[in-house]
């Protein structure tokens, strides 16, 4: 399981999930950077398998109506400092993981997940 963060979340979550066991990558990494579209960033994330981690709601959009990206992790915490976003991924990394061997879209809240069957 690999994770594409996106451009408005910061780096260091990577970081973060290396430490919970999930590989991921920052869009930093992609040709244009944080200056990807969000198409192109789709597109990676659906030709490598990627589950796109953002707070985006265009992707959400885009995840029902296209189902493109085919997976999502969609963070609707609001305004979040990144350390109690960082909190939320140390603890519940597991479940996370879970959530995404039957879903393909998940929903973190600050206090609580929720996975939407395939």
């Amino acid at each position: 399981m690999k994770f594409l963060v996106d451009a408005q979340l910061p780096a260091k979550l990577c970081e973060i999930l290396h430490s919970a066991g999930l590989d991921a990558t920052h869009v930093d990494s992609l040709p244009d950077g944080d200056e990807s579209a969000d198409r192109d960033i789709t597109l990676y994330a659906d030709q490598h398998n990627l589950i796109v981690i953002t707070k985006d709601s265009d992707f959400y959009h885009s995840h029902m109506i296209l189902q493109q990206p085919k997976r999502l992790l969609l963070i609707t915490t609001g305004n979040i400092k990144n350390r109690g976003l960082f909190d939320l991924i140390r603890a519940n990394a597991q479940t996370l993981k879970a959530l995404f061997n039957s879903c393909n879209y998940v929903e973190l809240t600050n206090d609580s997940i929720i996975g939407h069957e395939r």
